[in-house]
């Protein structure tokens, strides 16, 4: 997670669009907690009608009509916020990609060529393409959605608490169950995420060498080899992908299992706290539609959970290279003007990383004023 805190500055440099964006998330979140309630006021009211035997045929029709107006008119507003939401906030994820992709293609440009030699061409396009954007969508759904959950569990809760504390702690029983799961897997999603992207650079290696030497292939008819090399490489991914695919499917049957408990403990509690008389039957269907509106935000835990710890994996292979330093490094200091006569005197040298000897033992002197020239076939060290 600490890999994350890269991206601060961005999220400052674009602060006005976050802004705006949790603005439009709230309000949102404010029209669809309305609809519970104006579900609650018809069923009381259509209830209280029949009890008292005032009920007339058109009463119920115009109860409900003016109930179920308001309904579809606070869903065409939270509609409306939710666009805006995403006008905000999704676009400033596409914006910190695209500054981010220049940050790290400005990298490449000023490294030396050393690290070039240590990295292969293959490796150094995934990151800038598959890891960014698993990074985006941390920056842009993952976060949207974190923050949405966050205000509407608090709406939610709040008005839950408002009606009967006894019911919602019943309610919200299952729910803690949730959390140690996702803090006990988060950990391996992450390393099965890093094992995912390090097989997915090496097969994408594999493909850019083999388009980049496909004549030379061609010619040796090495063409059967070169496959099978490709498609061992294929399954070794398929196979690590599997494996992060199975941890995470196993948060759904387990949300829908304890959404599904919330419920009947909905209208077990429910029921019993209305005989009682603490709570109307309209309570019990407005409890039931906030049980409902809790149900993805619970079910996007664990989806957010293992995009946030994909994007950490991505971003430190990222930070890897962001954060080198090239070997050679410009600077502002002038160079201080020389004189004088140059000398070689035993002087060698050998390639990083390979064992060339350009040089060996060189030695000569060149006078104040004057001009050697060096001659030589291609390659020999001039």
């Amino acid at each position: 997670m600490k890999h994350l805190f890269y991206l601060n500055k961005f999220f400052w440099k674009y602060r006005k669009l976050l802004l705006i964006g949790t603005f439009f998330i709230v309000v949102a979140n404010l029209f669809a907690l309305y609809p519970a309630e104006f579900v609650r006021k018809a069923f009381d009211a259509v209830l209280l009608s029949m009890k008292e035997g005032t009920n007339t045929e058109q009463g119920v029709k115009d109860t409900l009509l003016k109930y179920g107006g308001l309904i579809v008119a606070f869903a065409i507003l939270k509609g409306v916020f939710m666009y805006f939401m995403r006008q905000t906030v999704i676009v400033m994820s596409r914006k910190i990609e695209f500054d981010l992709k220049n940050e790290i293609y400005q990298q490449y440009q000023n490294l030396s060529m050393s690290f070039y030699k240590q990295n292969k061409t293959g490796d150094l396009m995934n990151r800038i393409s598959e890891d960014v954007s698993r990074v985006r969508m941390y920056l842009g759904p993952a976060l949207m959605y974190a923050i949405n959950i966050s205000i509407l569990f608090y709406l939610v809760i709040s008005k839950m608490l408002s009606i009967s504390t006894t019911l919602t702690f019943y309610v919200l029983l299952p729910l803690p169950i949730l959390a140690i799961l996702v803090y006990f897997v988060s950990s391996n999603i992450n390393k099965r995420s890093e094992k995912v992207q390090a097989q997915l650079s090496k097969l994408t290696t594999i493909s850019q060498e083999t388009f980049s030497g496909i004549k030379i292939i061609k010619s040796f008819g090495n063409e059967t080899n070169t496959w099978q090399v490709f498609l061992k490489s294929c399954k070794e991914y398929t196979q690590k992908q599997l494996q992060l695919v199975k941890i995470e499917a196993f948060f759904f049957p387990l949300i829908i299992t304890m959404i599904g408990a919330s419920t009947i403990l909905t209208i077990y509690i429910g029921g019993l706290e209305s005989f009682k008389g603490n709570i109307t039957t309209g309570n019990i269907a407005e409890f039931i539609i906030y049980v409902n509106m809790l149900a993805w935000p619970v079910a996007s835990v664990g989806w957010i959970t293992s995009i946030v710890q994909r994007a950490a994996a991505s971003q430190e292979r990222i930070n890897d290279f962001l954060l080198l330093k090239s070997d050679i490094e410009n600077t502002n200091k002038a160079l201080t003007p020389i004189a004088g006569d140059i000398t070689f005197k035993d002087v060698s040298l050998k390639y990083k990383d390979t064992n060339i000897v350009a040089l060996n033992n060189i030695n000569f002197t060149i006078k104040e004023g004057t001009t050697l020239g060096v001659f030589g076939k291609t390659g020999s060290g001039k």
